[in-house]
């Protein structure tokens, strides 16, 4: 069973960037595409960027296109979002996921995720 572990989130301001890392134990990712997804307070869960096993496809929600950035490095067995140019409404919790191959539906457990606070 793959345990995923995320790390990096933090307090910024807005127009400020961070990098976030999904670190993964028990399997080695590169058998699985991986996503990132969110949850504001009071609101769902929702999608943020998912990336192919390879790396070589990746798919974004409208609303962080041109910000964010979804990268893996196999050898690490790591995923990382890149996030830039950060505004209020980015703030949420993080987690990553493993998904279905070509979907964004995430599939097995979540990670405990990691905290994006972007202040104004």
């Amino acid at each position: 069973q793959v345990q995923l572990v995320e790390s990096g989130g933090g307090l910024v301001q807005a127009g400020d960037s961070l990098r976030l890392s999904c670190a993964a134990s028990g399997r080695t990712l590169s058998t699985y595409a991986m996503g990132w997804f969110r949850q504001a307070p009071g609101k769902e869960r929702e999608f943020v960027a998912t990336i192919s096993r390879g790396g070589f496809t990746t798919t974004y929600a409208d609303f962080v296109k041109g910000r964010f950035t979804i990268s893996r490095d196999n050898t690490k067995n790591t995923v990382y979002l890149q996030m830039n140019n950060l505004k209020p409404e980015d703030t949420a919790v993080y987690y990553c996921a493993i998904v279905a191959a070509g979907s964004a539906s995430p599939l097995g457990s979540w990670g405990q995720g990691t905290q994006v606070t972007v202040s104004s």
